[in-house]
């Protein structure tokens, strides 16, 4: 995943960067009679900021180039991760609520509980159990690391009177 930033600060070995938020509601044409459109007309559109590292850099080309305060950044993010961590963010509660109301819906038939409020509490407590192994999976410190966006590349600045003299003559 690729999103492009603008570099608003720079300080020792850290950079701050902003990136606009996109919503892809102002380019349905179903906008005019969509509640979700309406909301996204009337919210101004933010932006996001990020601090990252200088030295995490990564570079297709050897040669280091100096980022200076206006510069455009393409900010990237692995998507095999950052699906892994949704997967786990969603799908783990979930599971953990079925399969523990399948249990206590199991232990009610055995005649173990002796009401179905049992069984839903088992199911909402495998639930919250579902919820806090994804927190604890994504608080682990290899995790955090991944799920941090990274500078691929620093687009080269366009000088504009340049290219406005190469197109007259």
């Amino acid at each position: 995943m690729e999103e492009l930033a603008t570099v608003v600060a720079i300080n020792d070995n850290f950079i701050t960067v902003t990136s606009q938020v996109k919503s892809s509601c102002n380019s349905c044409s179903q906008v005019a009679t969509c509640a979700s459109g309406q909301v996204a007309k009337a919210i101004p559109h933010k932006q996001l900021s990020f601090t990252l590292s200088l030295k995490e850099i990564k570079q297709t080309d050897q040669k280091e180039q100096k980022i200076t305060i206006g510069d455009s950044v393409i900010l990237t993010l692995p998507e095999v991760d950052v699906l892994k961590s949704a997967w786990q963010v969603y799908l783990l509660p979930i599971l953990g609520l079925f399969l523990f109301s399948a249990v206590g819906q199991w232990l009610t038939l055995q005649g173990v509980f002796q009401h179905e409020l049992i069984a839903l509490s088992v199911g909402l407590i495998g639930g919250y159990l579902g919820y806090r192994l994804a927190k604890h999976l994504q608080n682990r410190p290899d995790q955090l690391g991944k799920l941090q966006p990274k500078i691929a590349r620093i687009l080269p600045k366009i000088d504009v009177a340049t290219q406005i003299n190469t197109k007259i003559c």
